[in-house]
């Protein structure tokens, strides 16, 4: 069995995570990860990675993005494969993850959602073939979220910008002189209720317009994502994996 430890273990998808990897034949939860733990009958909680002492074969990291430095050290410490599916880091802290995969594997993702990963790869062919089309991405999440964009939609963008090098980055569009420049893409987020997810992609031409959507009906998806992730990682050499890797 493949024992695993999740940091962020009760967060909203932290939560699912455990349960699925309860669930499953060929998991086995060691312990979980939380800064505020409580007192649980199923698996050990500890406060920070540092303290953990089990010996485990892949960490599945859903927590936050200030916690990165404990689940890296940890990890390259240990020499365990890492899958990180946290959001909202900013240049510096990935290039922290680009570099530790140099030395063990690791499975980063801003979405571990196998529909997602298709889009993305349909954004890039539709931005091949509709390259002279004025381009907007719109994310809509639940009120708690707290990094914005969502990390989904700045991957939607890069995949924009993997076809089209030159275009620009425009976050929520605002004031007098807000007309759309000919080398940009907008992008938006929308926060509401209990919005678990949804993200669409506009292709704005003349008398036409195209659009790519995705919807996130449960957060199950991101869970049963991250343990596919876990599940190809273990078998991979040292180094830097993504879907695209998964998927191919």
């Amino acid at each position: 069995m493949l024992k695993v430890i999740v940091n962020g273990c009760l967060g909203n998808v932290g939560k699912i995570l455990t349960r699925l990897i309860i669930e499953d034949d060929e998991l086995k939860l060691v312990c979980g990860v939380s800064k505020h733990p409580t007192d649980n009958n199923h698996f050990k909680i500890y406060p920070k990675m540092v303290d953990v002492i089990e010996d485990v074969d892949v960490i599945i990291d859903f927590s936050h993005h200030s916690c990165l430095d404990d689940v890296l050290n940890f990890a390259l410490n240990t020499k365990t494969p890492l899958v990180i599916a946290t959001t909202g880091y900013n240049d510096d802290e990935l290039n922290k993850i680009k570099e530790a995969s140099k030395l063990i594997p690791i499975f980063h993702s801003y979405n571990m959602s196998l529909g997602i990963n298709v889009l993305l790869k349909l954004v890039k062919e539709a931005t091949k073939m509709l390259a002279n089309f004025d381009i907007e991405v719109i994310e809509k999440h639940h009120n708690k979220k707290v990094d914005a964009p969502s990390g989904t939609a700045v991957m939607i963008a890069n995949a924009v910008k993997e076809v089209l090098p030159n275009i620009e980055y425009n976050y929520g569009r605002y004031g007098r002189e807000a007309k759309r420049s000919d080398n940009e893409i907008g992008i938006h987020a929308v926060r509401g209720g209990t919005i678990v997810g949804e993200h669409n992609v506009i292709y704005a031409g003349h008398d036409e317009v195209v659009e790519l959507k995705h919807i996130a009906q449960s957060k199950d998806i991101f869970a049963k994502g991250a343990i596919a992730a876990a599940k190809y990682l273990v078998h991979q050499n040292i180094g830097y994996y993504n879907m695209d890797n998964m998927l191919s």
